[in-house]
C-alpha cells in the first residue's frame, strides 16, 4: 500500500496536534495507507521535527499551545524549508484561510474532516512535489494537454491560445487534478490578492476557459456547487 511504490521507501508525514486522541487516529490511519508517521504536540516540536527529520509533508494543527501553526509554517518558509504543509483547523473564516495560504501553506482542511479526504489530499500534494516523471512538465486530462515548459495548451492536438491569467488558472487546476479548489484558493494563487473578497473574477475566468477550450477541452473542468472548481477525468 506504499503510495511511492512497493520497492521504494515510504513517505514520511509529520503530524502536529496537541489533541492526543486525534494524533493517535491520524497515525493509525496514515500508517495503514502506507506512510511513515512521526508526531509532535507543540509548535516548537514541529519546528525541530521539520528541521532535523526532513519529513516529506507536514499535517499541522493551527491551534497549538505555544506557537500557532501559521507562525510555525511562516518560520519554516523564512528558513528556506519548503516541506509541504496541510493545515488542520476549526477556523473557517476567509481571513484565517488567507493567512494560512499566504504564510506558505499548501492546503487547508477544516475540522471535522474525513480521514479519506486528508489521505487523498496528502497523496495529491506528494504527487506534485515528488514526481520523478520525465514528462511531468506536461499535464493532461482527456483531450486536454498543458505544456508547462512552452506555455502551450492543446485540445485534441490543436493549440488553444490563452492569456497569461487563463494559463495560470488552468495550470493550477490541472496541478490539483482530482481535487476541489475553493474560489479563495484560486484567487490567492492565480491573482495573489483577494479583490476585497470578490470571487466573481474566478467565475468569469472559468467561463473564459470553457469557451476557449470548447466542449472537448472543458469536459474535464467541473463546477462543484457551493465549493469551487476541479479538473477531473470524465468517467464516460
Amino acid at each position: 500500500m506504499n503510495p511511492r511504490g512497493a520497492d521504494a521507501p515510504a513517505y514520511t508525514v509529520l503530524v502536529v496536534d496537541d489533541e492526543e486522541s486525534l494524533v493517535d487516529m491520524l497515525r493509525t490511519a496514515l500508517r495503514f495507507t502506507g506512510f511513515d508517521v512521526v508526531t509532535a504536540s507543540t509548535g516548537l516540536e514541529a519546528l525541530q521535527g521539520a528541521r532535523t527529520g526532513n519529513p516529506d509533508l507536514i499535517v499541522l494543527d493551527v491551534g497549538l499551545p505555544d506557537v500557532d501553526g501559521f507562525e510555525v509554517c511562516s518560520r519554516l518558509r523564512h528558513e528556506g524549508i519548503n516541506t509541504p504543509v496541510i493545515f488542520l483547523t476549526a477556523r473557517d473564516s476567509p481571513d484565517d484561510m488567507r493567512s494560512g495560504f499566504r504564510g506558505g501553506g499548501d492546503d487547508y482542511l477544516t475540522k471535522p474532516f474525513s480521514l479519506e479526504e486528508l489521505s487523498l489530499r496528502i497523496q495529491a500534494i506528494l504527487r506534485r512535489t515528488h514526481s520523478d516523471d520525465v514528462d511531468d512538465h506536461r499535464l493532461a486530462c482527456g483531450d486536454l494537454l498543458l505544456d508547462e515548459d512552452t506555455h502551450q495548451v492543446f485540445v485534441d492536438g490543436s493549440e488553444v491560445e490563452l492569456s497569461p491569467t487563463e494559463f495560470r488558472l488552468l495550470r493550477y487546476l490541472m496541478l490539483n487534478q482530482g481535487r476541489v479548489l475553493s474560489k479563495l484558493q484560486i484567487l490567492d494563487y492565480v491573482w495573489e490578492y483577494d479583490f476585497d473578497g470578490n470571487s466573481a473574477v474566478v467565475e468569469t475566468y472559468v467561463s473564459y476557459l470553457r469557451k476557449k477550450l470548447g466542449e472537448k477541452g472543458s469536459s474535464c473542468l467541473r463546477t462543484v456547487r457551493g465549493v469551487g472548481y476541479m479538473v477531473r477525468q470524465s468517467s464516460s
